[in-house]
């Protein structure tokens, strides 16, 4: 039990960091509405659909059960290029992604924030396009909400 105690605390601590690294919109809306309405969100905003990939068929596909998850991938140059052109390996973190679960009765939207994503990077903190990327992902939640 002393053993058990330590690495449960250390555990938690170092969980702490993923959490303060995403940004999540809540809705009541159905998961396969709320990924229609960010697909519809993010193309009326001139970026690319690239995938949308469904983790719950895949799960049942292979004989799993999950909770209904799909993330949707998608980019536009025009700003994914700037990170990418202070440190090449932003492209690691790109194209952008958001995860849409059913979390009990509410349907979650995930995102990570921009600047905590490229935080190992060679990147100015400060530049403008981290805040037009946030910004873009959380209006891109709100729209798919919708509530």
């Amino acid at each position: 039990m002393s053993r058990l105690f330590p690495t449960a605390v250390a555990a938690a601590l170092m969980a702490l960091p993923a959490q303060a690294d995403t940004e999540s919109v809540a809705t009541q809306r159905p998961v396969a509405e709320v990924m229609d309405r960010l697909e519809a969100a993010v193309a009326d905003a001139g970026a690319t659909v690239f995938a949308r990939v469904d983790h719950a068929k895949g799960a049942s596909d292979a004989g799993m059960e999950m909770a209904d998850s799909q993330v949707l991938i998608f980019g536009n140059p025009k700003l994914g290029s700037q990170p990418m052109q202070q440190d090449i390996r932003a492209g690691l973190y790109l194209p952008m992604k958001m995860l849409v679960y059913r979390d009990g009765d509410q349907t979650q939207i995930l995102w990570q924030e921009p600047e905590d994503m490229f935080d190992d990077l060679d990147l100015d903190d400060d530049a403008p396009y981290l805040d037009k990327m946030e910004q873009a992902l959380r209006g891109f939640a709100t729209a798919a909400a919708g509530d």
